[in-house]
């Protein structure tokens, strides 16, 4: 859907609407200094920030501000679109606009404005797999490394679907065949599972949209791990939720300021990588999940865990889904990065009666799941040689970090954590803090030199104060990477 579209939309639910009460004519004016949309969009701000405007509050429908101040309803959508950049409001088809957060740029937990280049423009080349340019900085294994004719025997096999089944949507829950081999094989090596507590879905993002569809109001705090997924960020936001992120490095996260941010906001779930952290590849502690299963328990909030990189890990890594038995934990998995992206293809297991409202919110929001997908998935996890294609995939990953860890060293960079496994890792440079050298800037240059990376302003909400990159230990091993690092490589 096209942002004008999604505006007349969002105008249609507030347009004939009386004014809202309480809301002031801003001042200002054409002979001020400052174009109408910068004049509004810091009027906003302040108001925002200084919580004269409180989260969760609905702004006025477009029209309704334009006719209030007498200025045009293209000048307002514009200053609407820099504030929902910004984080400061969010946007929910239908409903129109909402306060998001109070923190603006220049406080510690302010978001970082998007920047059309390292996030906006990378992000389709990141994440479609098409683009010519060197795909460093992407989520996705080459083809070869997955076992190509494993997954293709897999969709040609889901292909062979029954005349019967070309009827209906398919089931709300998902095909009931890969529910169930999930549920054994989830039972066997982690955590007593039944069928009916997995929910699949259309990839883990689709999972995690389920959740705060299903969990959350706007206004709420959701917790997240800084740095962490980017794309979690943003669609928190587009809930009208607030990201707080809580610091995670090399020693795990920072429990300490998790308790005081639980006891100050609230929060109504938090989301956590427990293994082979994005982007970090790191992995909690047996201790450090406990604990964290403690504070949500004293604090009352919910855990969502983000476990698609469990298959990658080694046996006995801390789960929380196993150690809470699906009480307050909601375990979120994937198939795309153990088969393919393109599959799309994941899963929810949760307790009983939280399945039951997220079907029910899965089903408004978009009916079934694709029941060929989850065929072909079923097909290739349930065949022979996926165990030991998985097994080949560690080994060959294995090999992957130790050459770009020595890849990067040979730049001038530094690793920001030893992973743990999986296929990122994350090094800059920790002695160039000039305000003029930043993620962005870099992006830029390796684009132009056919190579594409992925910034730290990709994964934190704080405002950066060093230069990193997540790498992808796929494709980290190549001269043309190393020589535009040491072509940029920092004069000391």
């Amino acid at each position: 859907m096209g942002a004008t579209t999604m505006h007349k939309e969002n105008d249609k639910e507030n347009d004939d609407a009386p004014a809202l009460p309480g809301w002031p004519v801003l001042d200002i004016g054409r002979e001020k200094k400052g174009a109408l949309v910068e004049q509004i969009v810091a009027a906003v701000s302040v108001m925002v920030g200084s919580r004269a405007l409180r989260i969760g509050t609905r702004m006025p429908s477009v029209r309704q501000f334009a006719r209030c101040n007498g200025v045009s309803t293209f000048t307002v959508v514009e200053s609407y679109d820099r504030l929902v950049n910004l984080g400061l409001l969010s946007s929910r088809r239908g409903s129109g606009y909402f306060v998001a957060r109070h923190e603006i740029a220049g406080t510690p937990q302010a978001a970082v404005p998007a920047s059309p280049t390292a996030i906006d423009a990378l992000a389709p080349d990141l994440y479609s797999g098409v683009s010519e340019a060197l795909p460093v900085g992407a989520g996705w294994l080459p083809p070869e490394m997955y076992g190509e004719a494993t997954v293709l025997d897999a969709v040609r096999q889901a292909m062979r679907v029954p005349a019967s089944r070309l009827r209906g949507y398919g089931h709300p829950l998902g095909f009931p065949s890969l529910r169930q081999h999930l549920a054994l094989t989830l039972s066997e090596e982690l955590f007593q599972l039944e069928a009916d507590q997995v929910l699949l879905t259309h990839g883990a993002t689709h999972a995690f949209d389920l959740i705060l569809r299903s969990l959350t109001k706007p206004g709420d705090t959701v917790l997240v791990e800084d740095p962490g997924y980017s794309n979690l960020q943003s669609l928190i936001r587009h809930h009208g939720c607030i990201p707080v992120g809580v610091a995670r490095g090399e020693n795990g996260l920072d429990l300490d300021a998790l308790a005081a941010l639980a006891a100050e906001r609230q929060p109504k779930l938090m989301f956590v990588n427990t293994v082979l952290q994005n982007p970090l590849g790191t992995s909690l502690s047996q201790a450090q999940a406990h604990r964290l299963l403690a504070l949500a328990e004293q604090f009352d909030f919910w855990l969502v865990e983000d476990d698609i990189y469990r298959e990658l890990a080694a046996r006995g890594e801390a789960s929380l889904a196993a150690m809470d038995g699906l009480r307050r934990v909601i375990r979120v998995g994937s198939f795309s990065k153990t088969l393919s992206p393109v599959l799309r293809v994941g899963s929810i297991c949760a307790s009983p009666s939280l399945v039951a409202e997220l079907v029910r919110v899965k089903m408004l929001a978009g009916l079934t799941t694709s029941e060929i997908n989850e065929r072909a998935v079923y097909h290739a996890i349930s065949a022979r040689p996926y165990r030991r294609m998985v097994e080949r995939l560690i080994a060959q990953l294995a090999d992957g970090r130790e050459r770009s860890i020595e890849l990067l060293v040979q730049a001038g960079m530094a690793p920001l954590a030893r992973p743990r496994g999986g296929m990122f890792v994350s090094a800059g440079w920790p002695d160039r803090q000039t305000p003029q050298w930043h993620g962005k800037l870099v992006a830029d240059l390796a684009l132009k030199s056919g190579i594409l990376l992925s910034p730290n302003e990709f994964f934190m909400l704080r405002a950066p104060d060093t230069v990193w990159f997540r790498f992808n230990v796929a494709y980290t091993d190549n001269p043309v990477l190393l020589a535009f690092l040491q072509s940029i490589r920092p004069v000391r």
